[in-house]
């Protein structure tokens, strides 16, 4: 049977989501539960593969197994199990065919910015000591609907079939004094893609690059054209979306 695991974690002890040799990783850390207390070896795989540093506010992973359980149960097992900064808050029963990467529909993500030193940020979002013109960076962020392709702001040498995506929000929102917030959503991402175009916005908003010049870089397809990406600590995978049809009525 297939089930689907709802969680969360802070990245900053984590060497991204993805198992790799002699690094930490959330991947390799709920197997490894998963796998001590259903008494099997369990492989999961992620909705997304967040990269070193990442936050995951809500992530889902699925995961296969034959052996009977109750998932109330093993969820509080996991979560008792996990000391590492993971959050389990459900499992539940979903279709054979459904897959918590392919079968999403919608991944949405923020980042966060703050303008004054705080302690209590430090790994959580990034220090911009400049003045930032929110306005300049949602009037250069809306020009971002006008394409599909998103190449210019994706790691060099990345290996993928399209660099199509399909574009459903990208909007900042001062919510606080000190803090800006991104939020971005598509049906998928490519590597790197939200740190690039956050580090592009930035320098819109601190004036090294006007509002137009959003459509000179994605005209150009070219990586170097765009702006620098920002540090991965300040980004968060907040929502996976799924069509309703995967889902077991209980």
């Amino acid at each position: 049977m297939r089930y689907f695991i709802e969680l969360s974690y802070n990245g900053t002890a984590f060497h991204g989501w993805q198992i790799q040799p002699n690094a930490n990783s959330v991947q390799e850390t709920i197997e490894k539960a998963l796998s001590l207390l259903l008494r099997e070896t369990i492989q999961i795989v992620g909705a997304g593969r967040t990269d070193t540093g990442v936050h995951a506010k809500f992530m889902i992973a699925h995961f296969d197994t034959d052996v009977t359980f109750s998932t109330d149960n093993l969820q509080y097992k996991l979560n008792s199990l996990l000391k590492a900064p993971i959050a389990i808050y459900s499992i539940y029963n979903v279709k054979e065919d459904a897959h918590a990467r392919f079968s999403a529909e919608k991944r949405a993500y923020e980042y966060r910015v703050i303008t004054r030193k705080n302690p209590f940020e430090i790994n959580s979002a990034y220090l911009v000591k400049q003045l930032i013109d929110i306005d300049k960076m949602n009037r250069a962020a809306a020009l971002l609907f006008n394409y599909k392709n998103f190449k210019c702001f994706s790691k060099s040498n990345t290996d993928v079939k399209t660099y199509n995506c399909d574009l459903f929000r990208a909007e900042w929102i001062q919510e606080s004094e000190h803090l800006l917030v991104f939020h971005i959503a598509a049906n998928r991402f490519l590597r790197n893609m939200v740190r690039a175009i956050v580090g592009t916005l930035l320098e819109v908003g601190i004036g090294k690059l006007e509002v137009e010049a959003i459509d000179r870089i994605l005209k150009s397809e070219n990586r170097s054209e765009a702006g620098y990406s920002v540090p991965a600590k300040g980004l968060y995978l907040t929502e996976v979306t799924y069509p309703e049809n995967i889902f077991i009525d209980e």
